[in-house]
């Protein structure tokens, strides 16, 4: 039998962030039936903007969720009885600055990422512990911390600082990541991506963007999600709007690579996608289009000794009161030669409502475009972590099952669709399980990735509104001694507790 050594890294983040949460040894196993899954507890934590992300620490038994809801707050969940859930205390962010975009658990300790309340100034990492809520230590970070995560030994904790403009684009901080040291009093050394200005013809013929006003290559890349290996060495982290992967030594403490992740032709076999929401319909159909992958959050797994990396391909764009770089087909001025039928192709039931970049696609520039790239794939996707090869991807798998399971938004099939933005790995039984949330179909797809290389789809979980967090957590560390899945939604506020049933 093929041996199998995972990180499960669980997640979301839209405007905020995610975090992280090991798998356990092979040898604790409790055989489940994964398609039999069913929610056995809700809580709603204050409608739109109250239950982004949370963390469980077992050590407690309590689930931590970021609140933004009418006031930014971590609220702390009772999750002894995982069916019977309740808040039992709320911990304040105003004395570190305004949103908390992400919460991770390790061993008793709560990391927290907070934004400045002057969005493009230097954010803060809070450690709390989970049992007092005592703050342990602040560290500051780059700007905008959107993800925080543990390494899986504990040793470090990671934030991806994405570094926002501001809307007017007067003031654009850098993108940054920073390693914190636990173990040597919390330590920090931020790392910013000026080593590979040099690189950057080469990295844009791959596909890596960087664009906007006065464009700049620090500046404008902006670090989204974090997963980190089995043995604590490296990390990796997307650069979603730059459509990117970086790769992090944590030994050396220094950025090594950015893998570039090029772009999906609409026009293939098996990448069929609705792209008109005034069609009446949903038909997925192939078009002269590529989707431009843009990861949300990111996963890793080790199969056959070599590490591979799941990704969430959501896509964002930039828009901002001074630069928008969304722009429908219809509006746009299409080559005669790329596009002879171009008069048909901008109906609004055609590619017409389609949003687009204004970036891409004026391959000569003489003012009008050869190509359109629209924003993110709808899809999942592996990628060899050594080589940067892509070796799998779930093609318009995602948008089929969830038209079949009659979760799929027709009013969406003009920007990103289904919007993959989560995923989650966790062990279930002898089984390997990916968890896919889907901000705009409402639901999580699960898939049995046992051979990570080919993935199979078991079952869509309808969840609640704009899925936000998904959270995979083990048979060992489980109060009930068998995994569970939680899921919390940005746009009702409902946490949500999922169990599947023992075989």
């Amino acid at each position: 039998m093929k041996k199998i050594i995972l990180l499960a890294s669980a997640i979301t983040l839209a405007v905020l962030g995610c975090n992280k949460e090991d798998v356990p040894a092979l040898e604790f196993t409790v055989n489940e039936d994964v398609a039999s899954y069913q929610q056995i507890a809700s809580i709603n934590l204050g409608g739109l903007g109250a239950a982004e992300i949370t963390t469980f620490d077992p050590t407690t038994k309590r689930l931590f969720a970021v609140n933004n809801g009418s006031t930014n707050k971590i609220d702390v969940i009772d999750f002894a009885d995982p069916a019977n859930i309740k808040v039992i205390h709320s911990i304040s962010m105003a004395p570190y600055g305004g949103y908390v975009n992400s919460v991770a658990a390790y061993e008793g300790k709560v990391a927290a990422a907070i934004e400045s309340t002057d969005k493009q100034a230097a954010g803060k990492i809070v450690v709390f512990n989970a049992s007092t809520y005592a703050e342990e230590k602040v560290i500051t970070v780059g700007a905008l911390p959107d993800m925080v995560t543990y390494s899986p030994d504990g040793r470090y904790i990671l934030s991806a600082n994405e570094g926002e403009p501001n809307a007017s684009y007067t003031n654009d901080p850098e993108g940054s990541v920073s390693i914190i040291d636990v173990k040597n009093n919390y330590s920090v050394k931020t790392l910013n991506f000026s080593a590979f200005a040099s690189q950057l013809a080469d990295l844009t013929s791959k596909g890596f963007r960087v664009f906007g006003p006065n464009k700049d290559f620090v500046k404008d890349i902006e670090p989204e999600y974090i997963t980190v290996s089995d043995d604590s060495k490296t990390a990796w982290v997307t650069l979603q709007e730059n459509n990117a992967i970086a790769e992090i030594s944590l030994t050396s403490g220094t950025i090594t690579k950015i893998n570039p992740l090029g772009f999906k032709d609409y026009n293939a076999a098996g990448n069929m996608v609705d792209v008109s929401d005034k069609d009446n319909a949903i038909n997925f159909a192939n078009w002269k289009v590529f989707g431009t992958y843009m990861p949300d959050a990111i996963a890793f797994v080790r199969y056959n000794n070599v590490p591979y990396l799941f990704t969430a391909n959501e896509g964002d764009a930039r828009e901002y009161d001074a630069f928008a770089e969304v722009k429908r087909v219809k509006d746009l001025k299409l080559d005669a030669a790329a596009f002879p039928n171009g008069a048909t192709l901008k109906a609004d039931a055609q590619l017409g409502r389609l949003n687009v970049t204004s970036t891409l696609g004026d391959t000569d520039n003489d003012g009008d475009y050869d190509a359109l790239y629209s924003f993110g794939a709808r899809s999942f996707s592996i990628w060899n972590a050594q080589t940067g090869q892509q070796v799998y991807d779930s093609k318009n798998e995602l948008d089929v099952k969830a038209k079949e399971a009659n979760v799929y938004d027709d009013t969406r099939s003009d920007d990103k669709s289904v919007e993959p933005e989560a995923v989650t790995i966790g062990r279930v039984g002898n089984k390997l399980i990916a968890y896919v949330g889907l901000e705009r179909a409402d639901a999580v797809a699960i898939y049995d990735i046992t051979n990570p290389l080919a993935p199979v789809f078991i079952k869509m979980l309808p969840t609640g509104d704009a899925p936000e967090g998904v959270l995979f957590i083990p048979a060992s560390k489980s109060p009930i001694q068998q995994s569970l899945l939680v899921v919390s939604s940005e746009n009702d506020g409902m946490v949500k507790v999922y169990k599947a049933n023992k075989l």
